[in-house]
Order: C-alpha cells, then structure tokens, then sequence
C-alpha cells in the first residue's frame, strides 16, 4: 500500500464540504430534497476589539447539513481510489 498525503485528503474533504453544502442550500427549495438542507450551526458569533488605530474582529461557525456530510463520505471514498 502506498502512502498517500494528508494534505490531500484534507482538499478533498474540504471540496467535500463546500460541494454538499452548496448542494444542500441548492434543494432546500425543492420539497422532496429539503432533508439535504437539514443541519446545525456551531462556533462562537464574531466579537469586535476597537483599538482606537486598529478595530479587530474574530469569529468562528461551522454550518454542517446532511448533504455536507454526504459530500464528505463521497470525497473520503475518492481519495481511497485514487
């Protein structure tokens, strides 16, 4: 068996995510593929440093769906593949 990068597993799974996420915002407006759009959000909301010179803002939110996390799986099950 062959070592495969990591690096690249992590751009498929990334890819992964975008897609089905994309995918599942796409059929929330379809009545028999609402399900795909069907999720939870996670993080902290952004909080804002105003320095006076400089104004810092951080934040972090992970919107997961159900076809995310079927566009994961697929990307896992390529990279295995490949």
């Amino acid at each position: 068996m062959k070592e495969k990068n990591w690096l690249i597993l992590l751009v498929f799974v990334l890819c992964g995510l975008v897609i089905g996420g994309l995918l599942g915002q796409l059929a929330a407006n379809v009545s028999w593929l609402s399900w795909l759009n069907y999720g939870k959000e996670f993080g902290f909301s952004p909080v804002t440093m105003d320095l006076g010179v400089v104004k810092i803002t951080l934040g972090l939110l992970f919107k997961i769906n159900v076809a995310s996390i079927i566009g994961i799986a697929i990307a896992i099950f390529i990279y295995r593949k490949v």
